[in-house]
């Protein structure tokens, strides 16, 4: 099949799952992808996540099983814990099938860019409107790029007609917003304090936590205080991620951020509630933490409809989640695989792709998100109070993540 027989794809997003759908999309060779994501280079932040098995295989079609063996280790066991400053602990829950593999998110945004063709991602590049054309089977974007200066401010002006748009902008999507100008995102009633510390940073509150958490290596560690949960696994590299959330007030967030920054008085108060909440050991980890940040945590409700003629929202954009099951990362790579098969089945019919895409993902990932937003609501006793101490057989189950497959949406 020769290029003007292609399909013109662009792609609004160059994080985790817009990449995704570069690699889906141009895997079967009937494409033409172009990426805008609006920073100016890759970047190390982030934190640590986990990938379920079908995440995990979506990016082994992708020929990069070899980097994921590299960048990622086994995280087969979730372990849920009520747990108290005094070192008193109660094991609540167990999956010894859990079957995740746990990595840094800039590791995988990193093996996922450069295994794409050179010049596929431009970066530097904010979309600024996104449209339907009117009475066609095209779209029309418009983005400005920093560095060319043609304009006076330094912006280039672009504008591009394409066959499909991806908006994979994240959970903060302008391009949902421009199709669903009235809905807001819902604030969950917490934010997180997030860390990464490897061993040699904090050999000492590392070896402690390594003995207090003796499957660590292996384990997705929840542990569970009144009122309030922390996070705790391993990365490759001897680097311990922890979470830790956190009832409160909305803050005042500005623009698309979701992050709060944390002074040094903000993090002297966390350390101090820290110590007299969790275990000796897991608190002094989060104490060790040399720039530990705050995310406000949120969702949104979920939509039956993410696509608008030639244009389809995907991961982020599409399902914003709460993170208690894992899920936003592998919902967008799923997403990204099964787009790219839809288009690939339904060859020369986008509209019947896209329709099949949405109809085939929707109904999965409002169950994950509505999931995940109930299990966040038990561990921060949101509903009710819980005593973990005394926490009934029928309540510890129903804190696995394991349960998402059988929740009722």
């Amino acid at each position: 099949m020769c290029d003007v027989e292609k399909v013109n794809v662009i792609i609004i997003g160059g994080s985790v799952g817009g990449l995704a759908c570069a690699h889906a999309l141009l895997k079967s060779g009937r494409n033409n992808v172009t990426v805008f994501e609006r920073a100016s280079a890759i970047n190390a932040a982030g934190a640590g996540l986990g990938l379920g098995v079908e995440a995990l295989a979506v990016l082994q079609s992708f020929g990069l099983e070899d980097e994921l063996r590299t960048v990622s280790q086994p995280m087969p066991i979730e372990i849920n814990r009520a747990v108290a400053p005094n070192g008193h602990v109660r094991q609540l829950y167990e999956d010894r099938a859990y079957n995740h593999r746990s990595l840094h998110w800039s590791d995988l945004h990193k093996a996922l860019l450069a295994a794409l063709p050179h010049g596929i991602v431009n970066f530097g590049t904010t979309v600024t409107a996104v449209e339907q054309k009117g009475g066609s089977k095209r779209a029309v974007v418009w983005a400005e790029k920093k560095g060319a200066a043609t304009d006076s401010d330094g912006m280039h002006p672009i504008r591009m007609e394409c066959d499909l748009v991806v908006a994979a902008d994240g959970s903060m999507s302008d391009t949902r917003r421009r199709f669903r100008p009235d809905e807001s995102r819902r604030y969950s009633g917490y934010c997180a304090w997030r860390g990464v510390v490897t061993d040699e940073e904090a050999p000492d509150a590392a070896h402690a936590v390594r003995r207090a958490y003796p499957e660590v290596g292996k384990a997705l560690y929840f542990d569970l205080a009144q009122g309030t949960h922390a996070v705790l696994y391993d990365l490759p590299g001897k680097r311990l991620n922890w979470l830790w959330y956190i009832n409160q007030p909305e803050p005042g967030l500005k623009g698309h951020s979701v992050t709060v920054k944390a002074d040094d008085r903000k993090i002297a108060e966390m350390h101090e509630q820290a110590a007299a909440t969790f275990t000796p050991e897991l608190a002094a980890l989060m104490q060790a933490t040399k720039a530990p940040f705050i995310n406000a945590i949120y969702d949104r409700e979920p939509q039956d409809q993410w696509v608008f003629g030639r244009i389809v929202l995907v991961g982020e954009a599409a399902h914003p989640t709460t993170p208690h099951g894992l899920r936003s990362t592998n919902m967008a790579i799923c997403d990204a695989g099964a787009l790219g098969t839809c288009l690939a089945e339904e060859s020369g019919d986008i509209g019947a792709a896209l329709d099949k895409f949405q109809q085939h993902r929707i109904k999965c990932t409002a169950r994950e998100v509505l999931f995940s937003r109930h299990l966040g609501r038990i561990k921060q006793s949101l509903d009710c109070k819980h005593d973990w101490f005394a926490a009934d057989e029928i309540l510890c189950k129903s804190l696995g993540q394991s349960n998402m497959a059988d929740f009722l949406v």
